[in-house]
């Protein structure tokens, strides 16, 4: 399939020519080092310094709550402004700004000053999140070979993996020293990276120089399996919500196991995050995109409702590992198929990928805040948390096999 789009590409200045493989694994090591720095650090990073800020007395617990929020809203506002800031200073300056961005949000959040002050630093760190998800990949795949794209793309986003996994272990390690000192590490962490990657990304940006997106028939075939994928998406980040925000206090508080027994599934999970975009980009490259999404999805229907229906120790750690594994390995499959449905015209990706950025962010805000809902008023009801999450990843493999039937029973034979 990939050799067959390649070959329809037009000779000439509109064409893109794959950079050799050492500079492709350069800038797939700056992106990796991007995603760690503005989502795997600035945002999850977050979550186990909530009790030592309440401890410190530096926030209430309902301020901390929407300091989390903060990070949210501002991962939207990223998603929706990176095509706009990548127009007027270009994609690569544009991430190494916000990398700078973001060490410079945990250096500022070392310093209590007030509720706005932390607030609006939580909200920049998370604008350099989504700023970086939509950018960095975007980046760094037209430059390379389509049978490539699976790995590449897992390597970029194993950075969010590596930073879930930095915050049950190297987080814990930080704030024996202190709070403030664990800010310190964060931001000198971050600023490490954001040296290593300053000058490994690629010197042009192929987005910039594609000519516009044609609007002829091979464009109009796919101008329903884009929203699809997107609705797809959107759900996927539902699926993904009840484990990421409540799986360490069901074990915790909801089985009695203790805060020392679920933060051990935590670190599991982010296990599961360093390795899942590896393997599903691998798989992705050896079986399509399109395939690999459909069997992510089942397998991941599975995994998330499994806590609904046994507590078990070997169960929860089988759970806990693939759902962390598809946090972030989602992201490359959907990504590549993006570029497998858009074929042409690495802009035209780019805008696809930003608006599918946006919706996993809304998807995810709105979970975030309904499931809360729906435990407090369930009488703190775990197991429907994760029947909910299940369901929605179900529905988005029921959209994605319905969509693929349908088109291959078109005698044009679309792309599956």
């Amino acid at each position: 399939m990939h050799t067959a789009i390649d070959s329809r590409r037009p000779h000439g200045r509109g064409r893109h020519h794959p950079q050799p493989a050492g500079p492709v694994w350069r800038f797939a090591t700056a992106g990796l080092c991007a995603s760690l720095v503005g989502l795997g650090l600035a945002r999850f990073a977050y979550t186990p310094l909530i009790p030592a800020l309440i401890a410190a007395e530096w926030f209430s617990p309902s301020d901390v709550v929407y300091l989390g929020a903060a990070n949210l809203a501002g991962y939207l506002a990223g998603a929706l402004l990176a095509r706009p800031i990548a127009a007027r200073t270009g994609a690569v300056p544009a991430l190494r700004g916000t990398m700078v961005l973001a060490t410079l949000s945990c250096l500022a959040c070392s310093v209590p000053v007030a509720f706005l002050w932390f607030f609006a630093w939580r909200f920049l760190a998370g604008l350099s999140g989504g700023v970086i998800m939509v950018l960095a990949a975007s980046t760094v795949l037209p430059h390379t070979a389509p049978g490539k794209r699976g790995i590449v793309g897992g390597m970029i986003f194993a950075g969010v993996g590596l930073g879930i996994a930095a915050s049950g272990t190297l987080v814990p390690l930080l704030l024996q020293q202190g709070l403030r000192e664990s800010w310190y590490g964060l931001a000198a962490l971050s600023a490490v990276l954001t040296l290593v990657s300053w000058a490994a990304w690629p010197k042009t940006d192929a987005a910039a120089a594609a000519p516009a997106p044609s609007h002829g028939p091979g464009r109009a075939r796919h101008s329903i399996a884009i929203p699809a994928l997107m609705l797809e998406y959107g759900l996927n980040a539902v699926a993904l919500v009840p484990h990421m925000v409540f799986v360490v206090d069901f074990v915790a508080r909801g089985l009695g196991q203790g805060v020392a027994v679920g933060s051990a599934y935590w670190v599991l999970y982010g296990l599961g995050a360093i390795v899942g975009p590896l393997l599903a980009g691998h798989m992705a490259d050896r079986a399509g995109f399109g395939p690999a999404l459909r069997v992510s999805f089942l397998i991941e229907a599975v995994a998330a409702s499994l806590p609904a229906f046994s507590s078990e120790p070997a169960v929860l750690i089988v759970s806990c590992i693939i759902i962390g594994g598809f946090t972030p390995g989602i992201v490359p499959l959907v990504l590549g198929r993006i570029h497998e449905l858009i074929p042409h015209g690495a802009e035209a990706q780019r805008a696809a990928w930003g608006r599918a950025t946006t919706s996993f962010a809304l998807f995810q805000a709105m979970a975030a805040y309904g499931l809360s809902y729906l435990f407090n008023h369930t009488g703190g009801d775990y197991r429907l948390l994760f029947v909910v999450g299940g369901t929605a990843v179900t529905l988005a493999l029921a959209i994605d096999l319905i969509l693929s039937l349908a088109t291959r029973a078109k005698p044009s034979g679309a792309s599956s």
